[in-house]
């Protein structure tokens, strides 16, 4: 049985991907408050558990509802009218009652610092396994809805609840972003037992080409490998190493705002590569002598790899640059340093339109912000 990780104080590794939770709908509740194009929002935790840890810190659940609020309460006087849903799921029956409780206490809290009667927002506690609460027809139901918007949470225990199939769903919804948890060391370490294969084929992913520590990053990488070619979608993991072991988070979705939030949040987290709350790259360490926070074997690679594709003629464009950097898993403004450094050097020309700075919210770009290169 897996360890019940409510029962004791959350370890560093549990809380830093707690925050990424936190942030990551820090970042996206807003958007989706203020789209018009969206009737109605839905937020689930498939894998909630009890709510808070032994010392009552706020596990996902809590802190979901916690940034609900805002600063000065200003999601909730913006939601007022909005039909805005929390959904948690726990399958222990006990668990699910303490999350219950825990989640009414929060509640209450708040409603007496706000002074409403009732919240601005609806929430349901559920006691199903996984599969059950995932394919419930209603759930199926909001999750194929165009006009939904859809946070989802898979803090799954281990790595077999989000399989192959799973996975090609979760990609196929319109207007579902989801942050799924893997254990990679197990995985990597398991990789030719029958119980991993059941789930993930391992005989598709290089493990012993590479460091245990990028276990994680080929994992996530398998799941790119599904996505079909012709789709245009955005994979990007985060590696949490806790003592000798590898585990992380793999986020999706369709949208690229979607991605340039989620790359905040990470790059927040690790300044060089914005992918592990550890070395990952072979950077020099902060503190040496050759250390730069302007310098990382990433971006250098970023810099090397879409000058060669602009060599290549696969890349001749902003939209197209923008594009790739988000599915490098870079933040776009590291696209135009490099444009820009190209053009200083005389190595790219403006071959069409008029060269700009724009590198956010690249979905709203109209035709006056493209332009397009070469190489001279």
């Amino acid at each position: 049985m897996a360890r019940d990780i409510n029962k004791s104080t959350f370890d560093q590794a549990t809380k830093i991907k707690l925050d990424i939770f936190r942030e990551s709908f820090k970042e996206w509740l807003p958007i989706f408050i203020h789209n018009k194009y969206v009737e109605k929002r839905y937020i689930y935790d498939f894998f909630a558990g009890s709510g808070m840890d032994s010392d009552l810190n706020y596990g996902s659940p809590l802190i979901l509802l916690e940034e609900a609020k805002g600063t000065d309460l200003m999601h909730c006087s913006k939601s007022d009218g909005k039909k805005i849903v929390f959904a948690f799921n726990e399958k222990l029956k006990t668990k699910s009652k303490e999350l219950e409780n825990n989640v009414t206490d929060f509640l209450h809290k708040c409603l007496q610092n706000c002074g409403r009667q009732k919240c601005v927002y609806e929430h349901h506690v559920g006691n199903y396994n996984f599969k059950e609460a995932f394919n419930r027809p209603n759930v199926l139901e909001i999750m194929n809805n165009k006009k939904y918007g859809k946070f989802v949470l898979l803090d799954q225990y281990g790595f077999k609840e989000v399989d192959s199939d799973i996975f090609n769903r979760l990609i196929n919804f319109p207007k579902t972003d989801f942050i799924f948890f893997i254990s990679s060391s197990f995985i990597n370490r398991f990789q030719k037992h029958a119980s991993i294969r059941k789930y993930i084929e391992t005989e598709k992913i290089e493990f012993k080409k590479s460091e245990p520590k990028h276990c994680h990053k080929l994992i996530s990488q398998y799941f790119k490998n599904l996505i079909p070619k012709n789709k245009d979608y955005y994979l990007h993991q985060f590696s949490i190493k806790k003592g000798t072991n590898y585990y992380g988070l793999i986020f999706g979705t369709s949208h690229s705002l979607g991605m340039e939030k989620f790359l905040k949040v990470c790059w927040n987290q690790d300044k060089m590569a914005g992918e592990a709350n550890f070395d990952i790259n072979n950077d020099f360490a902060e503190g040496t002598l050759f250390y730069t926070e302007e310098f990382s074997n990433k971006i250098e690679r970023f810099k090397e790899d879409i000058y060669n594709k602009i060599c290549n003629k696969e890349i001749v464009s902003n939209i197209e640059g923008l594009k790739f950097a988000l599915k490098y898993g870079i933040q776009t403004k590291i696209y135009l340093e490099t444009i820009l450094s190209l053009i200083d050097k005389g190595k790219i020309k403006i071959t069409k339109g008029t060269f700009n700075k724009k590198v956010t919210s690249i979905h709203k770009f109209t035709s006056n912000d493209l332009y397009e290169f070469c190489i001279k």
